[in-house]
């Protein structure tokens, strides 16, 4: 019996898989909790077809992410931080800061997608990784600034 994988399926195979199986596993197990389908002519149609679209999608947002990778490569946000004595801040700046920053600009990045390179202590410029897609990182300038400048 030929049927097609709706979900993944230990030792058998993943989504959208055209599988061989015995008749009763296929009936009794397979199509009944909804991991397979009969692979049909219309339906090897239609898994292309959403194969298909899939991998559009995919493509888009990766596009997507470059795109907003390109902008954040060319920018530089300002951290304001409490300061004390020789530059040193209060605390480290943390990646729901530097999130916080980028939706002040038009940027809606989740803090667990920032990677701050190094502990940022004292005020200066530094650098973080945004990952903005699996396969698309982008660098971001840092510049940690005293609160009271910000405010100037």
């Amino acid at each position: 019996m030929k049927l097609i994988l709706l979900k993944d399926v230990e030792n058998l195979g993943s989504e959208g898989d055209i599988v061989t199986v015995k008749d009763g596993y296929g009936r009794n197990y397979l199509i009944p909790k909804g991991f397979a389908i009969m692979a049909t002519k219309g339906a090897e149609k239609a898994l292309q077809e959403e194969l298909r679209q899939k991998s559009r999608k995919l493509a888009q947002k990766k596009e997507d992410a470059q795109r907003v990778a390109a902008e954040l490569e060319n920018m530089e946000i300002s951290v304001p931080a409490r300061v004390g004595e020789e530059n040193r801040i209060f605390g480290t700046v943390t990646p729901q800061q530097i999130a916080i920053q980028l939706a002040q600009h038009g940027f809606e990045v989740d803090r667990r997608k920032i990677e701050i390179n190094e502990e940022i202590r004292m005020l200066g410029v530094y650098s973080a990784t945004v990952r903005l897609h699996p396969e698309v990182t982008a660098q971001l300038k840092i510049r940690v600034v005293p609160e009271n400048e910000e405010e100037a």
